[in-house]
């Protein structure tokens, strides 16, 4: 156990510790430091996996263990920080200051590590609190614009590791111990209660969640995509729902109430954040509101409290970290390319970025959840949780049905229309003035990798990632359908064959391309150009909607804007107070010493 944590969490941070003192000009000792950390750390995640229930214990108490749990997040999560090191190398080939960066990357390998291993509550939230000072940095690597956005990531994680801690120390009130290997505990009594709430919204914060989600649309529409990529949509991720499936698991013993909770929130942030995603002009924000939306999925399989339906959330969790990060990865060649994320300004890039419209293609149909992709799968085993529901007594269970399928539906029409004006509508002026070329080894090996995995992963689903990651957590599934992915996937391929073959029996005779006009007259490109930018407006104009989406357009749902207003508010009324009068400072005085003596004798 000693020379796991040491591979896992000492060396990486120690690694990016000396990179942060790394002149520029010795750019490729980075480059060699943050690789050499990355493959430490894919190392560690391995060892990890095939050594489960090693325990380290101090003085008798248990500080770091590894089960079945921890152990396939860790290999995911060393998988990750390789991916995405491997891409940044060139992604950040043209940044002239990147110490902090490869340092901030490697730290954060090491923090995460320390997560996933800790048994001991003050020693996990150590290293949560670390990964809120390291995504920080992250997001600050893009420039002034990015400032902002840290700025409030810091404030939502900060504040949320505060509410953690009143959390912990629930905890130890209520066990005396801060082990969550030995807790198990009831619902007894209002602590127990706040406790696990205060400890779920430190989840929720970090895995992204409603109504703590709000930074993840801002870093990823400032940040570089690598660090999106990483953070909000693979490893926070894993970290955020692996911590609240170690509550749901272990931590306590879940109840009726609770379940409702998840069950709430998981709709809830399925629904508005897929409507979110529907009207964005943005590539990078897009994204991100998906990257909230799939968050939903994953709370609604732990709030169903059957072993399918729980079995179903961990595993949306790995397959969304999977597709996600293509996509921001794939987000990121197409901005490195073209020079803009903005919708109206691309199209057409597909026949110029076959390799990156072609893992991005894959990772939007496995997100959508269309068969036989990885997406599918893990939605299915949800769906199949929230019918078990049903079948033991679960009166609501059709509303949480409703909002998962209609997510889904939702998420693949966006998807449609950014695939559309990425990769297939006619190209902008902008694309066009461009010699654009696809990504390079660099950062076409990353994606096609996950993009790969996307199939792997739901072709083969049963006798790879279920059997050898989710199982051995969650034992005791059962199906209550069939779903055959070896012969779904023959099925699809022939009908695909098929299609090709009507295709080109149609298509023998040469194209005839034509200027476009209106009534005999011809139409400039651009002016009859479809962007895409359009797609869903009727939706977002619609009488009932059209409301809701300005209340958002204001940031009245941001949790954020509104403790700054509030903050604003409260700050104006004191200013009043401060007239510059000493006669009004002493009146003042006067009242709060009167105040202070009152409570002292009444208690």
């Amino acid at each position: 156990m000693e020379l796991m944590l040491i591979l896992a969490v000492a060396l990486p941070i120690l690694l990016g510790l000396i990179c942060y003192f790394l002149p520029s000009k010795l750019r490729v000792a980075q480059q060699a430091l943050v690789l050499l950390g990355a493959v430490d750390g894919l190392i560690a995640g391995v060892l990890i996996f095939i050594n489960p229930s090693q325990v380290y214990s101090l003085s008798g108490t248990q500080l770091f263990r590894t089960d079945t749990l921890n152990g396939f997040i860790a290999l995911a999560a060393g998988m990750f920080g390789l991916l995405i090191t491997f891409y940044s190398l060139r992604y950040m080939d043209d940044v002239k200051k990147t110490a902090r960066y490869f340092g901030s990357i490697l730290c954060t390998i090491g923090a995460g590590f320390g997560v996933l291993l800790a048994d001991h509550l003050i020693i996990l939230l150590i290293f949560w609190g670390f990964l809120g000072f390291t995504l920080y940095l992250l997001v600050q690597s893009g420039g002034k614009d990015a400032a902002p956005a840290a700025k409030k990531t810091l404030v939502i994680i900060g504040g949320s590791d505060v509410l953690m801690l009143l959390g912990i120390v629930f905890i130890q009130r209520l066990t005396g111990s801060y082990s969550m290997g030995q807790a198990s505990i009831p619902f007894s009594g209002t602590l127990s209660y706040l406790a696990f709430i205060l400890l779920a919204v430190g989840g929720f914060a970090k895995a992204g969640a409603m109504p703590v989600h709000t930074w993840i649309p801002e870093v990823a529409a400032t940040a570089p995509m690598p660090v999106t990529a990483y953070l909000p949509a693979a490893l926070d991720k894993l970290l955020g729902i692996y911590f609240l499936a170690r509550m749901c698991l272990t931590l306590f013993v879940m109840n009726g109430a609770m379940n409702l909770l998840l069950l709430i929130v998981g709709a809830v942030t399925i629904i508005a954040a897929v409507m979110m995603a529907l009207v964005q002009h943005d590539m990078r924000r897009l994204l991100a509101y998906h990257a909230v939306s799939q968050v939903g999925y994953m709370v609604l399989g732990l709030g169903t409290g059957n072993p399918i339906g729980i079995a179903g959330g961990l595993f949306h969790m790995l397959n969304h970290s999977i597709y996600k990060a293509c996509l921001f990865l794939s987000g990121g060649v197409v901005q490195k390319r073209a020079g803009s994320t903005d919708l109206k300004n691309l199209g057409g890039l597909g026949r110029l970025m076959p390799v990156t419209y072609l893992s991005f293609l894959v990772a939007a149909l496995a997100i959508s959840g269309i068969p036989p992709f990885n997406g599918f799968v893990s939605k299915w085993m949800v769906y199949q949780g929230l019918i078990e529901m049903g079948k033991n007594g679960g009166s609501l269970w059709i509303v949480w049905m409703l909002a998962a399928m209609f997510g889904s539906v939702l998420t693949l029409a966006s998807f449609m229309k950014l695939t559309h004006s990425v990769f297939l509508g006619e190209p902008s002026p902008l694309i066009l003035k461009k010699k654009i070329k696809d990504a390079g080894f660099f950062m076409g090996a990353p994606m096609v990798i996950l993009a790969a995995l996307c199939v792997l992963f739901g072709v083969f689903a049963f006798a790879l990632p279920l059997k050898n990651f989710i199982i051995p957590v969650i034992p005791n599934i059962t199906y209550s359908g069939v779903w055959e992915p070896g012969l779904a996937t023959i099925l699809i391929i022939i009908g695909l064959l098929i299609g090709l073959v009507v295709y080109l029996l149609g298509n023998v005779r040469k194209v005839r391309e034509a200027t476009p006009f209106v009534g005999g007259e011809k139409v400039l490109t651009e002016e009859s150009r479809i962007r895409g930018t359009g797609f869903y407006d009727t939706i977002k104009n619609s009488v009932g909607l059209k409301p809701i989406y300005k209340l958002a357009e204001r940031k009245n749902f941001d949790i954020y804007e509104q403790g700054n207003r509030l903050s604003y508010w409260m700050a104006k009324g004191l200013r009043l107070a401060h007239s510059g009068l000493l006669s009004a400072y002493i009146l003042w005085l006067v009242i709060g010493l009167s105040a202070l003596l009152i409570i002292l004798v009444l208690t």
